[in-house]
């Protein structure tokens, strides 16, 4: 992998986003990182400048057209290319079963999973693509590719995910951009636990999971960073479950 990876990243202030970032700028990567809270992002992006990164935070809401446009084009504007991009901003939605869904509830959780990571894709591919290079990581989750009694919104958001990175993969292949998708099992994050709601709900989830334990944010963010790399050179259109095998049962 290139020491100086332009790399932006969306959701970047917490959990996956902010351990990604990290493992980004320990491999010497130019970093953008990307959330709708000024104080916190731009206390990460002096964190990662500690690491030694270059790096900028951009407020930007994923759910604004304009707002993803001008966030890529500014990150253009200051490293004079796109690299990588990771689609990690999402949200948990309201958990419950379908029969209690509403077309809020639906808007809530598709407007930032699924429409964030379209505009995300669609201004990325449009700087990717005339370079003809290009790696977008999207984050999606092992209810990407299962089923999940009440969490039906969010599941579904998932597997749309998984849909578009297949779908993007194809139309950028033949010039050498690559799309895949990452999906984590139970990881310890806030939104895990915002998820579950309980400690004893939590604990259930985990322990469906063949490793006995809850993934870590490196973890994934170790596996984003090879999917971005060269050592992924020929992969894409892939769905890369990091899950302690859960989507093996």
């Amino acid at each position: 992998m290139s020491s100086h990876q332009v790399v932006l990243i969306t959701g970047a202030l917490t959990g996956i986003g902010r351990a990604t970032a990290i493992a980004f700028a320990q491999q010497g990567a130019y970093v953008v990182v990307s959330g709708r809270h000024e104080q916190a992002g731009r206390a990460l992006a002096e964190d990662l400048r500690g690491h030694g990164a270059e790096a900028d935070f951009i407020l930007a809401d994923v759910r604004q057209d304009e707002a993803v446009r001008d966030l890529v084009d500014r990150t253009v504007a200051r490293f004079g290319r796109l690299d990588v991009l990771v689609n990690n901003a999402g949200t948990e939605g309201t958990p419950g079963p379908v029969a209690e869904q509403t077309g809020e509830s639906y808007a809530a959780t598709f407007d930032t999973n699924v429409l964030g990571t379209i505009l995300g894709m669609k201004h990325a591919l449009q700087v990717m693509l005339p370079q003809k290079h290009g790696s977008i990581v999207n984050v999606s989750s092992t209810m990407g590719h299962k089923g999940a009694p009440g969490a039906s919104m969010y599941t579904a958001s998932k597997h749309a995910v998984e849909g578009l990175t297949k779908s993007a993969a194809l139309e950028g292949a033949a010039v050498g951009v690559r799309v895949n998708a990452i999906a984590p099992g139970p990881v310890e994050t806030g939104m895990l636990s915002r998820f579950t709601g309980s400690e004893m709900r939590k604990a259930g989830l985990i322990a469906g999971v063949p490793m006995q334990r809850a993934g870590r944010p490196e973890e994934v963010a170790d596996a984003i960073v090879f999917l971005a790399s060269d050592k992924a050179s020929f992969i894409t259109g892939q769905i890369l479950s990091v899950d302690g095998g859960k989507s093996a049962t």
